[in-house]
C-alpha cells in the first residue's frame, strides 16, 4: 500500500518535494507526543511536522474548536469583520512586547517574511536588506533571496540586495574561536564594515535560533549590540520566529528576549507552532510601519475562522499549562543526557540548542567534515527504533534536528534519548 501511494506521489508531485527515509513513511493518525502509520507502526515523535505540532497530537482542546467553528462557518475572507481573528491578535499583539502593535495574518512562516520584506522595503523605500549567513526564511521567490543556505536556495535571482553578515553559528567560521564577548564584537565590526560599503539597508531579517540551518545560534545579546548599529542608520529589525517563537527555547517566550537589552524588535514574524498543524502564520510590527501601505490589501485564507479558533485554544492551552516551563525543564534535561551519550560517540561534534530545541552535528571522526551520510543513517536507525527526528545544518544536512512537541514528559525524554543513542552508537 505504501510503495503504491509512493509511486503516484513521484507521478504527479515535483521531484524536488523531498521525502525522509528510504522507505517514506505515511502518518496516518497521532495522540499526544506519537504517531502512527500505515502499517499500524507506532512512533515517538521528536520533530512535530517541522515544530508545527506544537503542544501534543490530537489535541483534544484543539480538536473541538476546530469542529465547533467547523459548525458555524469555517471561511469568510479578510472583507469580513472575523471576531476569532480579532480576539487572536489581540493576545499575540500584547504578548509580541512591540507598543502599538498591529497583526497581519498569513497562511505560511513563508507568507509571513514575505510580508515583512514587502512591509520594511515600503517603509524605507530601499530594496537592500541584511541576513545572515547560514539562515532559511522560506521558499518564496523574495524569501528564497534572503536564505543564507545554499541547500535551500535554488536560484540566485532576486527582487532584493541581500548582504549577509556574520554571527548565526557560534562554532563555525572566522569568530569560532574567540569568546562570547569577543565574538559579538567582532561580529559588530562586520556588520559595521558591511554597511560602510552600501546604501543603508531597510532591515535585517534573522532567526534567533537558526531552525533548518541545525538550531545554531550566535551568542545572547548578540542582536542586542546589532541593534545599536541598526537602530543609529533607522534600520529596522525583524526577528524571524516562525520556530522560535510560543516558548520553544524555555528560557523566553520569543527567542529574540535573548537579545532584550535593546527591547523589542521593530517586527517579529511567526507560524508553525501557534496552530498547532492548523495553517496560521503572521507578522507583528509598530503601527506606523504596519500602516505604511498605501494600495490595497486583503488576504482569502489568512485568519480565516477555522484556523483562528484553532490558534486560540492551542495559545490558550499553552499558556494555561506552563508548556515554556516544561521545555525549559524537559529540555534541559534531554539536552544533558544527549551530551552524556556525545562523549561517547566519535561522529558528534556537537550538541547544541535550548528547550525543546536541539541539534546533534555530525561529522566524521577527528575532523570538522560534515558527514551526511552519518546523519541520514541515524534518522534511519532512530526510526528502526520507533523515533521521527529531523535533519538540517548548512553543511550538508549533517545535524539531526530533535524538536518534541512541549508536552513531553520526562519519561519521553529518556525513552527517545535511549532511542537515539543507541542509533548514533550503531555509526
Amino acid at each position: 500500500m505504501t510503495k503504491d501511494l509512493l509511486g503516484r506521489h513521484h507521478a504527479v508531485l515535483p521531484d524536488w518535494l523531498a521525502l525522509y527515509y528510504d522507505d517514506p513513511l505515511e502518518l496516518t493518525h497521532g495522540e499526544g507526543r506519537h504517531v502512527w502509520d500505515s502499517e499500524g507502526n507506532r512512533y515517538l515523535d521528536f520533530f512535530g511536522g517541522i515544530l508545527t505540532t506544537m503542544t501534543a497530537h490530537a489535541l483534544p482542546e484543539v480538536t473541538k474548536a476546530v469542529s465547533e467553528q467547523a459548525g458555524r462557518i469555517i471561511h469568510s475572507s479578510t472583507l469580513y469583520l472575523n471576531r476569532p481573528m480579532v480576539e487572536l491578535a489581540e493576545r499575540i499583539a500584547h504578548l509580541s512586547g512591540i507598543p502599538d502593535a498591529r497583526v497581519f495574518f498569513t497562511t505560511s512562516g513563508t507568507e509571513a517574511n514575505d510580508t515583512a520584506l514587502l512591509l520594511a522595503t515600503t517603509y524605507r523605500r530601499g530594496n537592500t536588506v541584511l541576513a545572515m549567513r547560514n539562515s532559511y526564511h522560506g521558499r518564496s521567490f523574495s524569501s528564497v533571496g534572503i536564505t543564507g543556505n545554499r541547500g535551500w536556495s535554488p536560484t540566485s535571482l532576486s527582487p532584493l540586495q541581500t548582504l549577509y553578515v556574520h554571527g548565526g553559528v557560534r562554532t563555525r567560521g572566522p569568530f569560532a574561536h574567540l569568546d562570547d564577548q569577543e565574538f559579538i564584537a567582532a561580529c559588530v565590526d562586520d556588520l559595521r564594515d558591511v554597511l560602510g560599503h552600501t546604501r543603508p539597508p531597510a532591515a535585517l531579517i534573522a532567526e534567533p535560533v537558526q531552525g533548518v540551518g541545525g538550531f545554531t545560534s550566535g551568542p545572547d545579546g548578540l542582536f542586542a549590540a546589532f541593534r545599536e548599529e541598526l537602530a543609529e542608520r533607522g534600520i529596522l529589525w525583524i526577528s524571524d520566529e516562525v520556530q522560535t517563537g510560543w516558548g520553544r527555547t524555555g528560557d523566553h517566550f520569543w527567542g529574540w528576549q535573548a537579545h532584550a537589552r535593546s527591547g523589542p524588535p521593530d517586527m517579529l514574524t511567526f507560524a508553525k507552532g501557534i496552530g498547532n498543524g492548523m495553517s496560521i502564520g503572521g507578522v507583528v510590527a509598530r503601527a506606523e510601519i504596519m500602516n505604511c501601505l498605501d494600495a490595497n490589501s486583503i488576504s482569502t485564507f489568512g485568519g480565516t475562522q477555522i484556523t483562528m479558533a484553532a490558534g486560540l485554544a492551542n495559545l490558550s492551552y499553552l499558556l494555561e499549562h506552563d508548556l515554556q516551563g516544561n521545555a525549559r525543564r524537559v529540555g534541559g534535561l534531554l539536552l544533558e543526557r544527549l551530551r552524556d551519550v556525545a562523549a561517547h560517540v566519535p561522529h558528534v561534534r556537537e550538541v547544541r540548542g535550548r528547550g525543546l530545541m536541539l541539534g546533534v552535528e555530525l561529522t566524521r571522526p577527528g575532523t570538522d567534515e560534515a558527514d551526511p551520510v552519518a546523519a541520514s543513517a541515524v534518522l534511519e536507525a532512530a526510526r528502526a527504533g520507533g523515533l521521527l527526528i529531523g535533519k538540517g545544518g548548512g553543511h550538508n544536512t549533517s545535524a539531526l534536528r530533535v524538536a518534541p512537541p512541549l508536552s513531553l514528559t520526562v519519561a519521553e525524554a529518556e525513552e527517545g534519548a535511549a532511542i537515539l543513542e543507541n542509533a548514533l552508537r550503531s555509526l
